[in-house]
C-alpha cells in the first residue's frame, strides 16, 4: 500500500511515496525566464500538482508522462490548493508498487453495472431504438472499453468505469423524471442517456492514466458517438430517416448551449429533459468527489473549478444537531427498470 496519497496530504507535510506521471511540462517565467519541471501527478484519490525548481535537467529525461514515479518533497499551498515542491524524483520499479493504488476506480462493481445498462436497454419498447442500442451495448469491441472508460478527466466520475456509472445514474433518474413527464417519450430519453457520452469510449485514454486520445482532442466525444450511433443506425436496414434525425439531434444538443460544445441547442421535450438531467447528475457527480476529498478549511470544501464554488460540508456545520443532520449516503442501487412506455 502507498505511504500516502494525494488527496489526504496537508500543507507543510513531507512526503515520500508513489505516483503516476498525469501529465509533464517544462514550464519558463514571462517575467524572470526562470525554468522549472511542472507534473501532475496522480494515484487512486485523484491528482495534485508538482513543481521541482532545482537539478530537473538531469532527471527530466529518465520518465515520461505515464510512467510511475517515487517522489520525495514537501506539500505547500498555492493559490489555495496543494501542490508538491519535488525534492527527489526517480522512476519506480515495477515492484516497488501495486496499480490499484495508482488508478482512480468506480466502488460500484462493472459487472452488475453492465447487468443493470442491460436492463434498460431491454426495457426499450421501440423496436428500431432496442436494435440500435443492442448494436452497441453488445458489440463485443465496445464492451470492454464500457466497463472501463471514465466519464471525464476530471469534472464528474473521473476514474474507470466511471462512464458506465454516470450512464446508470443518468438512466435512474430519467425513469423517476419520466414517472412524472408522462407525455414525453420514454424510450428517445433513454436512448439519449445510454448513447450521450458512448463516444468517450475513444476520446479519454484510460490504459495508463487518465487523459485524451488525439482523436479525443481533435473531434471531441459529441462528433465521435455521433458517427458511432449513425453508422449503427444506417447499418440496420429500414431504420426511419426521421427516427435517425431526432437521435442524431439528442447526442448533438445534450449538453445544451453552444458555448458548451454542443452544436445545436436542444430542440424537443425529450431532448430539453435529457441535457438537464446529464448536468445534473454531472454537477452532483463533481459535488460528491469535491466533497469526498479532504482538502478545504473547516467546514467547507476546497474550490471546485467545475461548479465555480467551493461546498458547505453540512455534515461538519451541522455536527451535534441530530435533528438536522444528513442522512448516510446511499450506495447506487441497482433495482431493475421499468419498461419504457
Amino acid at each position: 500500500m502507498k505511504a500516502a496519497y494525494a488527496a489526504d496530504l496537508a500543507a507543510d507535510q513531507t512526503v515520500t511515496t508513489f505516483f503516476l506521471v498525469c501529465d509533464k511540462e517544462i514550464r519558463t517565467s514571462q517575467n524572470t525566464g526562470k525554468q522549472w519541471l511542472h507534473l501532475e501527478l496522480g494515484d487512486r484519490s485523484g491528482t495534485i500538482a508538482a513543481k521541482m525548481w532545482e537539478g530537473f535537467e538531469d532527471v527530466t529525461a529518465t520518465f515520461e508522462r505515464d510512467d510511475v514515479v517515487k517522489v520525495q518533497g514537501r506539500v505547500k499551498l498555492y493559490k489555495n490548493r496543494n501542490e508538491i515542491s519535488i525534492e527527489k524524483i526517480r522512476p519506480a520499479r515495477s515492484e516497488e508498487y501495486d496499480w490499484a493504488d495508482l488508478m482512480p476506480h468506480t466502488k460500484a462493481d462493472v459487472e452488475q453495472l453492465y447487468a443493470r445498462l442491460r436492463e434498460f436497454v431491454a426495457a426499450v419498447q421501440n423496436p428500431w431504438l432496442a436494435k440500435l442500442l443492442v448494436s452497441i451495448v453488445e458489440d463485443p469491441q465496445i464492451i470492454p472499453r464500457l466497463k472501463r472508460a471514465p466519464a471525464a478527466k476530471t469534472m464528474h466520475h473521473a476514474y474507470i468505469g466511471g462512464l458506465l456509472e454516470h450512464i446508470i445514474s443518468l438512466c435512474g433518474l430519467c425513469r423517476a423524471v419520466l414517472a412524472h413527464y408522462k407525455e414525453v417519450d420514454a424510450d428517445l430519453v433513454l436512448t439519449g442517456a445510454i448513447l450521450h457520452d458512448i463516444g468517450k469510449i475513444h476520446e479519454l485514454s484510460y490504459d495508463r492514466s487518465l487523459g485524451y486520445t488525439t482523436e479525443g482532442e481533435l473531434l471531441g466525444h459529441i462528433l465521435l458517438e455521433y458517427e458511432i450511433v449513425t453508422k449503427r443506425m444506417d447499418a440496420i436496414e429500414g431504420f426511419p430517416p426521421a427516427l435517425k434525425t431526432i437521435v442524431q439531434h439528442l447526442l448533438l444538443s445534450h449538453h445544451g448551449r453552444l458555448e458548451f460544445g454542443s452544436p445545436r441547442v436542444p430542440m424537443f421535450p425529450e431532448a430539453v429533459l435529457l441535457h438537464y438531467l446529464d448536468d445534473l447528475d454531472s454537477k452532483l457527480g463533481a459535488a460528491s468527489a469535491t466533497l469526498e476529498r479532504s482538502g478545504g478549511e473547516g467546514d467547507w470544501s476546497e474550490w471546485n473549478s467545475a461548479l465555480g464554488r467551493k461546498l458547505l460540508r453540512l455534515d461538519r456545520y451541522l455536527r451535534g444537531e441530530k435533528e438536522f443532520a444528513p442522512a448516510a449516503p446511499q450506495q447506487l442501487k441497482l433495482e431493475p427498470p421499468e419498461k419504457s412506455r
